[in-house]
């Protein structure tokens, strides 16, 4: 679905566009411009401070410093975390990484954020505000969250459910 692996058969569209046999660059136009990646262990660039990890992916959608610094600074003053921008991910707390890592990948305006195990490494309470979280940016933003999860008795607040089981997807 995040167009990093072709399917072995049958066919994939998403945004209404059959995306099976579309080049590299075709794929990383999409997905720089209509989803949003949050990994379960953060990927955020060590060497770069909160604004700047923020401000990656626009720099590579080609948005300019000024505008770039002003959509950063919008997106982390509406989840309030204005206070971290000069912060390096290491000083930070695995809430507050991840919470980095949902602002980074809201910043292109995805349609849709593919969040791959996002609570697993972090404690009951920031999992709830995680969750609490991708849940305001659904109903606020109008962005479609795609969460997986291996703990089958998480509670998850979706709209739907599915299972996937031996290669075959169910919905509960």
């Amino acid at each position: 679905m995040g167009l990093l692996e072709d399917p072995d058969k049958g066919e994939v569209k998403l945004f209404g566009r059959a995306v099976n046999g579309l080049s590299d660059y075709e794929k990383s136009e999409l997905r720089l411009h209509g989803i949003g990646f949050v990994f379960q262990f953060f990927n955020l660039i060590p060497s770069l401070t909160v604004l700047e990890n923020i401000e990656l992916p626009l720099a590579l959608a080609g948005i300019g410093k000024k505008e770039r610094r002003r959509r950063a600074y919008e997106l982390l003053d509406y989840f309030g975390l204005k206070s971290l921008v000069e912060r390096f991910p290491e000083t930070l707390s695995g809430g507050e990484r991840q919470r980095t890592a949902i602002i980074r990948a809201l910043a292109n305006s995805p349609k849709i954020i593919l969040a791959d195990e996002p609570t697993s490494s972090l404690d009951d309470e920031n999992s709830q505000r995680l969750m609490e979280l991708l849940c305001k940016i659904n109903r606020e933003r109008k962005v479609t969250v795609i969460l997986t999860t291996t703990d089958l008795y998480e509670r998850l607040p979706s709209d739907r459910d599915f299972m996937m089981k031996e290669g075959r997807l169910f919905e509960l």
